[in-house]
């Protein structure tokens, strides 16, 4: 059999095909010189039949070249849906919020609050399913926030818009879901018998999410935490906010809270 070296010559002339190709394809994925409504038409089409990639070919096209054209805004926005499906959700989000910078007065500025807000859902789905204290200061929860801040400015600008039933549920999911997170945290505190930490922590739940359905187990660790400080008198008050609030709460036999966590003996209202 005869091996074939690659000599200085052949390396050139393959390097130089290399080039070629690669010319070729940046051609291909260049939008074609269009006018405006062509690129927006196969844009369009693009999206419908699920050709994302060309999609976003020609609508970032239409961004670039035509920025103040007939079809710029619904081009935008179309963009926006398309980076979206693509699970593209840091692309989705800015430009959902440039497109609100740029249009707050468009009849369909709430279509682009509600897809930032999906990406930020999609982009932290997966941060607080099945919660645990093992190596819970790693989790990033950012974009739950950050979609449920969106969620809420949604529902506050447009009342009556027709994604605000759908956002106002997935906001009740957020807020239990970030209250029960900040509580995994508060009791990894007592633990550790950080009970200043714990009991701020309790404070912050039900301060930023009195709503949701753990703000009284909120009320329960800062009352074992407010007895690892030996504040008798905090913890009392609270502990009555608590019967007050949850009589039949799992941490009480009667008016008497019994600590999970803190050496101490069980507190009476």
């Amino acid at each position: 059999m005869r091996v074939i070296t690659t000599g200085p010559r052949l390396a050139a002339m393959l390097l130089a095909s290399a080039l070629l190709a690669g010319c070729a394809s940046t051609a291909e994925e260049e939008a074609p010189d269009l006018k405006e409504r062509q690129l927006y038409e196969e844009g369009r089409a693009a999206l419908e039949g699920g050709r994302y990639t060309t999609a976003i070919n020609r609508l970032e096209a239409i961004d670039t070249r035509f920025p103040f054209g007939d079809t710029a805004e619904q081009a935008q926005l179309e963009l926006i849906y398309t980076y979206y499906q693509t699970s593209d959700w840091e692309k989705a989000r800015a430009a959902a919020s440039r497109f609100i910078r740029l249009h707050p007065d468009h009849p369909q500025v709430d279509y682009a609050y509600y897809l930032r807000g999906l990406s930020a859902w999609q982009a932290g789905r997966f941060s607080l399913e099945g919660l645990k204290l093992i190596d819970i200061s790693k989790r990033d929860l950012g974009a739950t926030r950050d979609a449920y801040s969106d969620f809420r400015e949604l529902i506050q600008r447009f009342p009556n818009s027709q994604y605000a039933p759908d956002a106002q549920q997935r906001i009740v999911y957020l807020r239990n879901l970030l209250a029960r997170h900040e509580l995994q945290v508060a009791d990894f505190y007592l633990r550790k018998g950080a009970y200043l930490a714990a009991v701020e922590r309790g404070r912050w739940v039900i301060e930023h999410y009195p709503q949701a359905q753990s703000t009284r187990d909120a009320l329960a660790v800062m009352v074992e935490g407010y007895m690892g400080l030996d504040m008798t008198e905090r913890a009392r008050e609270t502990l009555r906010t608590l019967i007050d609030n949850a009589p039949d709460h799992e941490r009480l036999d009667g008016r008497t809270f019994d600590p999970r966590y803190v050496d101490a003996p069980a507190l009476s209202a």
